[in-house]
């Protein structure tokens, strides 16, 4: 049984993060700078199988397409193209940012944690994941 791997992909730092075996947990993974997550991917998928790819849509408060979005679909193509037996699901990650930020700040994490941007992507990335198992089982 394959796990789930979700991607909060930005311009340069992308956050991943994976769910257990059974996909029941998202747990933030790593983040890595963006121009390298399709090699860090297929290393990954070498030794471990992944059933799907679970992808971070941004879109502003009025479901329109922002400057991100753009970088996004262009990810989405590459990502399909290099893995075209994984399929893809786009999840609305509006606020996933904010959240992940204050996540970090209740759980008691030190001012220097807090400020390091990639805890905010792989914490973003796992919520992101945990929206679609939220969603997925409903």
């Amino acid at each position: 049984m394959g796990r789930i791997m979700s991607f909060d992909y930005g311009s340069k730092r992308t956050g991943i993060a994976i769910t257990d075996p059974l996909k029941i947990i998202a747990s933030p993974y790593k983040t890595c700078e963006s121009n390298k997550v399709l090699g860090f991917v297929k290393n990954y998928i070498e030794n471990n199988k992944i059933d799907l790819f679970v992808v971070g849509f941004p879109l502003n408060l009025k479901s329109k397409s922002t400057d991100a979005t753009r970088i996004v679909k262009k990810f989405i193509q590459l990502l399909k193209k290099k893995f075209p037996l994984i399929p893809v699901k786009l999840i609305d990650e509006r606020y996933t940012s904010k959240i992940a930020s204050k996540a970090i700040l209740d759980a008691g994490k030190n001012k220097k944690y807090r400020k390091e941007k990639s805890n905010v992507d792989r914490i973003s990335a796992s919520l992101i994941l945990q929206s679609y198992l939220a969603n997925s089982k409903i």
